[in-house]
């Protein structure tokens, strides 16, 4: 079974392209989850207009987070694999063909992207260069891991839930930990349309923009979140 998890805010705007492109690659028995953060748009009355019995929809949540909100879909998730998405991209029809063969001897896999813009014109023909995974110390410096090319198995869940308080986003938090305690594979294969529109809630790019010290920051919570699993799993504290 695969379950497909969404977190939504505001995103009446590309939503119904997003969902087009995922539902016909499930079969009847897989499931898409939305947690929706109290959008006050069209976005939930969108996606209830679709009457599939594969949607469920988890509303009125106020986490004011995407990391937290993704948490939540990923809580309720009950496939063997996991596959996260963002509520603004499309996937190319070949994603999930190409992914699952990967996700049964590893517990994540990041997948490349063609970069579109928001009217899915091409901006860049792949998002990484090259294989972006370098090890352990250079991914926990440089975060080679965005969230919406990610997908785990569901081994993966018992030491990335929950997540910890204060991280700044999901996406290094869940591949660090699947490099500490499983298995990373990359497949250098464009896999979705990755939207850069202006109002992403996510602000992944090859360079950051973000202020230097809060990078040292966030990645000093990380460390410090990691160290704790770590102790928690391997010596049961």
């Amino acid at each position: 079974m695969i379950s497909v998890c969404i977190a939504t805010y505001n995103g009446e705007k590309f939503i119904k392209e997003q969902l087009d492109s995922i539902l016909h690659q499930l079969s009847d028995e897989d499931e898409i989850i939305i947690s929706d953060d109290s959008s006050t748009d069209a976005t939930l009355d969108i996606i209830k207009k679709y009457l599939d019995k594969r949607i469920v929809i988890i509303d009125n949540q106020k986490f004011h987070s995407p990391v937290y909100n993704f948490e939540n879909a990923i809580k309720q998730a009950k496939g063997d694999y996991i596959f996260l998405a963002d509520q603004d991209d499309v996937w190319l029809p070949h994603k999930i063909d190409s992914l699952l063969p990967h996700l049964v001897e590893n517990d994540l896999v990041l997948s490349n992207a063609k970069v579109v813009d928001a009217s899915l014109n091409m901006v860049k023909e792949r998002f990484y260069k090259k294989n972006p995974l370098k090890g352990f110390i250079s991914n926990f410096s440089f975060n080679p891991y965005t969230g919406c090319m990610l997908a785990i198995n569901r081994r993966a869940l018992r030491y990335i839930l929950p997540f910890p308080p204060k991280i700044a986003m999901h996406d290094i938090w869940i591949g660090l930990c699947c490099e500490i305690f499983g298995k990373v594979y990359f497949l250098d294969e464009n896999l979705i349309l990755y939207r850069r529109h202006g109002a992403n809630l996510s602000a992944a790019s090859e360079t950051s923009v973000l202020p230097y010290t809060y990078r040292i920051t966030y990645r000093m919570i990380v460390l410090k979140e990691l160290m704790k699993r770590y102790a928690k799993i391997k010596f049961r504290f």
